[in-house]
């Protein structure tokens, strides 16, 4: 009886141990998102606020957008190339290469970000944060705590996104407002579900990179990433039910 207490308790500590070292890297990934999303709200404040800075990326008259320049374009593209291009470049990504990437997308989708403030009034993107972070938090959890695998959504959610990609690009040509409505409804529902099944993809890398402290670091870089994006991209899509326009 003695022996099998001890056994029973040596596998509950190995237990508490895995679950304590998984706790702890969700903690960082969402702690180097949280930071990831204040630099970005710096730099959307600075690119909209700040005129010597605004007018290097953005037209603007009377207080009002009018256009965007070479420099904001190319801003405005830049984490699409750079996400593109880590597929091929960093299949076997160093910390220091997932960091990096991290810190470069963060920055320039942050810059990029001044458009809302110089399109929505200030209230609305408020309103529209809260909100957004509270989905967030509300469907990272669910992908954390699920039972249920959700593995068979990622390929359903990325032909969804591309399908979105193409969708809006159609849209520039068409300006068609009934199916900008479309698109924004199915971002809302396409990023939510990234949003959970991220969360649960991550607590598998967790135990796929097995402490590996160097993969361990590659990872939170790599999920802090993945869920950064999940919710610029489920923030503008909400913006565009929620915000009212200056």
């Amino acid at each position: 009886m003695n022996e099998y207490t001890q056994g029973y308790a040596g596998a509950r500590t190995m237990d508490m141990s895995v679950d304590a070292g998984l706790r702890a890297f969700m903690l960082g990934v969402y702690n180097k998102l949280g930071l990831g999303l204040a630099v970005s709200g710096v730099l959307a404040l600075l690119t909209s606020q700040f005129p010597p800075v605004r007018d290097l990326m953005f037209a603007v008259e009377g207080g009002r957008l009018t256009g965007i320049t070479t420099l904001g374009m190319i801003v405005q593209f830049s984490p699409l190339v750079m996400l593109f291009g880590a597929m091929f470049f960093m299949r076997n990504a160093s910390a220091a290469g997932a960091n990096l990437l991290y810190w470069a997308v963060v920055a320039t989708i942050g810059a990029s970000l001044g458009l809302v403030f110089l399109i929505y009034t200030a209230g609305s993107v408020a309103t529209t944060f809260f909100v957004t972070a509270a989905a967030f938090g509300g469907l990272s959890l669910w992908g954390y705590t699920t039972k249920r695998d959700l593995t068979g959504w990622g390929s359903f959610l990325i032909m969804g996104v591309i399908g979105l990609i193409i969708a809006m690009v159609v849209n520039m040509f068409l300006q068609s407002p009934a199916l900008m409505f479309a698109v924004s409804a199915l971002g809302v529902l396409i990023f939510s579900g990234l949003i959970a099944f991220d969360t649960q993809r991550l607590k598998g890398m967790y135990y796929q990179v097995g402490g590996d402290q160097a993969a361990m670091s590659v990872a939170t870089s790599m999920g802090a990433l993945s869920l950064y994006i999940n919710f610029v991209n489920l923030f503008r899509f909400l913006l565009m039910f929620l915000g009212n326009r200056q």
